[in-house]
């Protein structure tokens, strides 16, 4: 059996999801086609195809054990020159993600693992690509903001063309009355009749 190269991350709701997400692709960042616009609790973790059963059942429980948390993104900030990385801020709700991540990624579960660096949660707009259009990002979305209320995370698989595909959505426990799921947080509105 071979093996899947998995993800796991919180949805950016429409309509900011795909406003970033072609933000992104206009700075010049070739993947950004493939990766729709999210705050990472799992990063590109390979795992063997037999064990995604138990990966499935680890994500389950870690979303039941969570309740629905505020959230808000506003402006800009970058790792460079660690990393050539660009991102809209966390500006509420950096507690909430970690806990979740943490959760994810505990040493007993399937999802173990090592970061590269220590977790803090962001939504990348340019990575990887020219500094003059890192430059550019940095300066065009830094007064880019956005609230929502987190219903759960989500469970991505990346093809061989490099596109990330949504697998299964993992919503939290009890949610208050008037909270939408985080399914519904990222399809768009209907429209008003």
């Amino acid at each position: 059996m071979g093996t899947v190269t998995l993800g796991v991350s919180i949805a950016v709701p429409e309509p900011y999801g795909s406003f970033l997400q072609r933000k992104r692709e206009g700075f010049g960042d070739p993947a950004a086609h493939g990766i729709p616009t999210h705050i990472t609790l799992l990063p590109p973790t390979e795992v063997r195809a037999d064990a995604l059963p138990a990966v499935e059942r680890h994500l389950a429980e870690v979303a039941a054990a969570f309740r629905p948390f505020p959230l808000r993104l506003e402006g800009t900030d970058t790792f460079r020159p660690l990393s050539p990385v660009v991102f809209v801020k966390v500006a509420e709700g950096v507690a909430g993600c970690a806990a979740l991540q943490a959760r994810v990624r505990a040493a007993s579960g399937p999802c173990a693992r090592e970061l590269q660096f220590p977790y803090h949660p962001h939504v990348t707009v340019a990575h990887g690509i020219a500094e003059e259009a890192m430059d550019r990002a940095h300066a065009e979305l830094k007064d880019f903001s956005a609230t929502w209320t987190i219903g759960g995370f989500a469970l991505y698989e990346q093809g061989v063309d490099a596109v990330w595909r949504l697998q299964r959505e993992y919503p939290f426990g009890t949610q208050p009355a008037g909270v939408p799921r985080q399914a519904d947080l990222t399809r768009p509105p209907a429209p008003a009749s």
